[in-house]
């Protein structure tokens, strides 16, 4: 009975990782899908959601001036909401577009659908781009964007890059964390000829796609569930590893608690709006992008089962109880199991930041602490699976950078 629970527990969690690691090999591989590049002809719309960003959001209108793209071919759209400092007044002196939001604003997927209605009815783009305002951007981010366009996309994601990974071990977590998306999910999906994630910001959307679909979401994480419903549509979401976004990361601990329990209030929000939706059509059509988003939504749950399964082989060891697997095995080294659990951290975060082609020593403390980033996570997925309301609270951004010093690192 003891050995059925834990198998029970164990084997789930097992397939969970191999999937995710089988899937993750083609990022070793060169890639295989190339976006092209095209003449610039295609008008876009860049869309800032802005609420109290008047630290940062002036970097971030100076980059997206500086585009290597066609002044008359791309506007810059500024949606100040619940705004209580001088945002809206350095919107104006840099002579962007604002667009006052006229309805409740809870949250970014509020202001998105707010404003994506409103232009893609009053308005002539071929596509939007959405940044967070503590973004700043690579010059040929727009480029890359009219070239995915043009190749016959409706939705991109680019590379997002961190402003501030050396900050403290907060910030290199974070920064591995974006990294090992990029690498292992995006571009992995990418040599598969399958879809990607739309990770936050840094994403492009096409005028098509926002008419036939308009955007709708109803979840704290608008990005995931964006995903979910282009999966549901069967429509590609393309990766663009050289449109870089770069974004500040939360300094202190509580911030990051903050955001990562809004994360994963949200993915337990999207697993119960889309989970059945998303299996029943894997089923009928056989879309990988549809499992991919209903094991992504799942994370929380397995990690929370994992921990389970750590649990039960603490207490089993004691107990004297054996098993037959080649986990418990290596758990019964006891001291030397954890040892070579933290070393096998340790190479893998390291091959994230060279395949990255970041400098390992500048986010070394990230490196060597990320275990601790990633079983923090272990409260957070299990208060928010009790806790149903958690409140959309904003992180307080204040790093200024210059751009060129990120292109040249």
């Amino acid at each position: 009975m003891y050995k059925f629970i834990y198998y029970v527990l164990f084997i789930p969690v097992f397939i969970y990782g191999l999937y995710f690691l089988i899937t993750s090999i083609p990022a070793f591989k060169k890639n295989r899908v190339i976006v092209k590049r095209h003449k610039a002809n295609k008008k876009l719309a860049i869309l800032i959601p802005a609420r109290n960003e008047a630290n940062v959001i002036k970097d971030l209108i100076t980059s997206l001036k500086n585009q290597n793209y066609p002044k008359n071919l791309y506007d810059i759209y500024v949606i100040p909401n619940n705004c209580t400092d001088n945002t809206l007044d350095i919107c104006i002196k840099e002579k962007v577009n604002i667009i006052s939001c006229d309805i409740e604003i809870k949250g970014k997927g509020d202001v998105l659908k707010f404003v994506l209605s409103k232009l893609s009815k009053e308005k002539d783009y071929d596509g939007y781009v959405i940044f967070d305002a503590d973004n700043v951007v690579h010059p040929m981010f727009l480029k890359r964007m009219n070239d995915v366009l043009i190749e016959g996309y409706d939705l991109a994601q680019g590379f997002r890059d961190s402003k501030n990974p050396s900050d403290n071990w907060i910030c290199g977590s974070y920064s591995l964390y974006y990294w090992g998306q990029n690498i292992f999910f995006n571009k992995s999906r990418m040599n598969m000829n399958l879809s990607c994630s739309i990770n936050g910001t840094g994403f492009m959307i096409s005028d098509n796609y926002i008419k036939k679909y308009p955007f709708n979401t109803v979840t704290m994480t608008e990005d995931m569930e964006l995903t979910a419903q282009a999966a549901l549509n069967n429509k590609k979401i393309a990766y663009v590893s050289d449109a870089i976004t770069y974004d500040e990361q939360p300094l202190s601990f509580t911030s990051s608690v903050k955001q990562r329990m809004r994360w994963t209030t949200g993915t337990y929000q999207c697993l119960f709006a889309y989970g059945k939706k998303l299996f029943l059509n894997f089923i009928k059509t056989k879309n990988i992008s549809c499992l991919d988003m209903l094991l992504f939504f799942l994370a929380p749950f397995i990690q929370l089962i994992g921990s389970l399964v750590f649990l039960l082989l603490f207490i089993y060891s004691i107990l004297g109880i054996k098993l037959y697997d080649i986990f418990s095995y290596l758990f019964a080294f006891n001291e030397l199991f954890f040892i070579i659990s933290y070393l096998i951290s340790i190479i893998l975060s390291t091959l994230v930041v060279i395949l990255s082609k970041k400098n390992v020593n500048k986010i070394l403390i990230g490196i060597l602490l990320f275990p601790v980033f990633l079983i923090s996570w272990i409260p957070i997925n299990l208060i928010c699976l009790f806790r149903k309301n958690i409140n959309w609270e904003p992180i307080i951004h204040t790093r200024n950078v210059n751009l060129e010093s990120l292109i040249d690192d």
